[in-house]
C-alpha cells in the first residue's frame, strides 16, 4: 500500500504515512492530528492478527448510502460541515491548510503545486517584491512537514532577519524554530545531548548566513545540515 492510502486497523480508520523503516507502518488517525501518529511493526501485526483480527491492516472500504440514510436538509448540511472540518487535514490534497494562520492568495499555491511534482525538490522562487515569496516558500515547507516527507528544516537568512523569520514561522505557520547565530549558540549547545550537533538536534532552525559561512562553522553545517533548507536573500519580509 502506498503512503496516503486510507486503511482500517484496530476498529479505526487511518492514513498511511511514509516511514524510513520498511518493516513498520506509520499511521495517523483519519480524523486526528499529525502528533497522534502511531507506528506498527508489520511482522508483529501479522502474528497478532491470528488471534486478534482487529490487528490486521487492510484497505478501508466505505458502504454506499441507502434510501434509509436520507434525512432533512438541515441534518445533511450539519453532517457535511462536520465531515469537512474533521477530515480536512487527512483527506484533502493539501494537509497543511488547517495549521496555518494566514489566508494565502490563489497564485501563492502555484510554487507549492510545482514543488509537489518535483523529486528531488529544488525550486527557485524569484517573484516580484511584495507578492509573498515568504508565504510561497513556507507553504511548501509546512506541506512537506505535515506529509512526513521532511523532519528537519533550516532557513538561511541575513542575521538582522533571524528574529523576524522566527516569528513568521511561529505565528503564521505553527513551526517552532530556534535561531542559530553567534549570540545563541552557547545556550543551544547546553540544551542538546553531547553526542549531537545543534544542526542534528533542533528540527527547525533559522540560521544566520554570516555565522554559518565562516570557516569555523561551515564544515559542521555541511555535514549535518537539515534535509530541507530555504535560503533567502531578501532584505525585508513582505
Amino acid at each position: 500500500m502506498q503512503p496516503g492510502t486510507i486503511v482500517q486497523v484496530r476498529n479505526r480508520y487511518w492514513v498511511l504515512l511514509p516511514h524510513e523503516d520498511p518493516d513498520r507502518y506509520l499511521l495517523r488517525p483519519l480524523t486526528g492530528a499529525t502528533d497522534e501518529t502511531v507506528a506498527i511493526h508489520k511482522g508483529l501485526a501479522d502474528r497478532l492478527a491470528y488471534t486478534l483480527p482487529t490487528e490486521h491492516l487492510q484497505s478501508a472500504t466505505f458502504p454506499l448510502p441507502t434510501a434509509a440514510d436520507l434525512a432533512d436538509a438541515t441534518s445533511a448540511h450539519l453532517l457535511w460541515q462536520a465531515a469537512r472540518l474533521t477530515l480536512r487535514e487527512g483527506a484533502t490534497p493539501l494537509r497543511s491548510l488547517g495549521r496555518i494562520s494566514i489566508r494565502p492568495r490563489t497564485y501563492q499555491f502555484v510554487p507549492l503545486l510545482m514543488a509537489l511534482r518535483l523529486d528531488p525538490l529544488r525550486l527557485l522562487i524569484a517573484d516580484d517584491v511584495g507578492v509573498g515569496k515568504t508565504i510561497e516558500a513556507l507553504l511548501i515547507a509546512r506541506e512537506l512537514w505535515d506529509r512526513g516527507e521532511i523532519k528537519r528544516l533550516a532557513v538561511l537568512c541575513p542575521p538582522y532577519l533571524c528574529d523576524q523569520w522566527q516569528r513568521e514561522l511561529d505565528e503564521k505557520f505553527n513551526l517552532e524554530a530556534v535561531v542559530i547565530r553567534s549570540g545563541t549558540v552557547g545556550q543551544l549547545e547546553r540544551g542538546k545531548p553531547p553526542t549531537r550537533t545543534i544542526y542534528e538536534h533542533y528540527p527547525i532552525q533559522v540560521i544566520s548566513i554570516d555565522f554559518v559561512k565562516s570557516e569555523r562553522n561551515r564544515h559542521q553545517f555541511l555535514l549535518h545540515a537539515p534535509t530541507w533548507s530555504l535560503w533567502t536573500r531578501r532584505t525585508a519580509l513582505p
